[in-house]
């Protein structure tokens, strides 16, 4: 029996004033409209250069077979192989991975990273497949994509909903096919297979290095009174607070998808995390109010971190955010209408191509290591992505001031520009 696609696959709604890809195309268009770049070059990195579609079967442990629906979009292969990750969602969309493949591209030019963007992603709900099933559906998804993957050409990573796992089965399907171990075929790996140390913290410890430098320019240095909050307690925001209350900040409020917890006096973020390891959300959690996630957003706090989907500070509640500060840990989770809330506020905003780079950069870590067969210690992997992502501040903040612009602006600005010239230099085929 063959179960259709429409049975299975039941979105979850979600409220978003502007999709994900128009949030995209709109941030472009008021970068580019900053830049003297050439008509043709513009409209060119408008597009997508590619886009995979593809409908494939899975059995399921009753013995039923059910049909899922999956994306991988390149938007650019001007600076090198696309890169990007791989999410399993029920809200997947087509114009949500062209948008996070476009933002992918500008992330790694911003950052100096030799690759495009790229990005994937399965309709589906991860937590309702058994481990079996799980991996049924990685390598049948795997093998849809062998025409686009390769260590030269599509380089996958994990997203929300994707793990270390789903990377190796990647990686052994892809093994499998060539007839080698192709360690350099995707990133995020288990480290016994090729994976880099320090991978896994990458993001959230990259989110709060940005976030360092943000409050060093604004005069705010003592972590002790320097409140915390962060929307999403997946791998990204769990990373960010933990490293954040290492570093002796307070982290006053956590939220996951079922709702969040407020403590204006701290939380203790390792017991927030054993809480959420044992019971599934951090609601609940001893010694916190409960708050919504409506209400978590605009929570008294010197920091925001968003770090949970895109579209979720939107023109109805930016006026009423009361950080000083905001962090982008997601991709897209302003749009363009409260960035011109926030701009007018005077609240600094770190946007999500600089402050959320720390994955890309150590999957390009791992990469290199993958290709070399010669492996850093985590100690190295740290330094390196705090050099980079300073270097990648710096950048940002020297073209905001030059022209005036917010730091997302300039930053876009910064990455396009590079793209642009890269394109430039190669020419239009043919």
């Amino acid at each position: 029996m063959v179960v259709s696609l429409q049975q299975h696959q039941t979105r979850v709604p979600i409220e978003f004033t502007q999709s994900a890809y128009e949030t995209a195309l709109a941030q472009y268009d008021r970068a580019v409209g900053k830049l003297k770049l050439d008509d043709n070059v513009v409209e060119y990195m408008r597009w997508p250069q590619r886009e995979f579609t593809v409908n494939f079967p899975v059995r399921r442990d009753n013995g039923k077979i059910e049909m899922f629906t999956g994306y991988r979009v390149h938007h650019s292969t001007v600076m090198g192989p696309s890169k990007g990750g791989i999410r399993y969602s029920l809200n997947v969309t087509l114009d949500e991975v062209r948008a996070l493949a476009m933002w992918m591209t500008w992330k790694c030019a911003l950052v100096n990273l030799p690759y495009g963007g790229a990005k994937g992603g399965v309709l589906v709900d991860p937590k309702s497949l058994s481990v079996r099933e799980r991996e049924g559906l990685t390598r049948r998804y795997a093998s849809e994509l062998l025409p686009l993957i390769s260590p030269h050409s599509d380089i996958p990573a994990p997203d929300m909903g994707t793990g270390p796992q789903e990377m190796a089965w990647i990686m052994d399907t892809y093994s499998m096919t060539v007839g080698y171990a192709a360690r350099a075929v995707v990133t995020g790996k288990p480290i016994n297979i090729g994976g880099s140390q320090g991978r896994t913290e990458a993001t959230g410890r990259g989110v709060i290095i940005c976030m360092m430098e943000a409050l060093e320019r604004k005069g705010i240095n003592n972590p002790a009174n320097t409140s915390i909050v962060i929307q999403g307690f997946g791998n990204v925001g769990s990373h960010a607070a933990l490293y954040a209350q290492e570093l002796g900040f307070k982290v006053v409020g956590i939220s996951d998808i079922d709702g969040g917890i407020y403590n204006a006096n701290g939380l203790n973020v390792p017991a927030v995390r054993d809480w959420m390891a044992k019971t599934g959300t951090v609601c609940g959690f001893n010694g916190a109010s409960a708050v919504t996630n409506s209400e978590l957003l605009t929570l008294p706090c010197d920091v925001l971190i968003p770090a949970a989907m895109e579209g979720q500070i939107t023109e109805h509640n930016a006026p009423y955010i009361r950080a000083k500060v905001i962090v982008e840990g997601a991709n897209g989770p302003t749009t363009t209408e409260a960035d011109d809330i926030i701009n007018d506020r005077g609240i600094l905003l770190v946007p999500d191509v600089l402050a959320n780079a720390g994955g890309v950069i150590v999957s390009y870590f791992e990469w290199v290591q993958g290709l070399q067969e010669f492996f850093w210690d985590k100690e190295e992997v740290f330094r390196q992505l705090e050099r980079i992502l300073v270097r990648s501040y710096d950048a940002t903040v020297a073209t905001a001031e030059k022209h005036g612009v917010d730091l997302r602006t300039g930053a876009q600005m910064t990455a396009i520009q590079r793209v642009g010239d890269a394109l430039l230099t190669r020419g239009f085929y043919p």
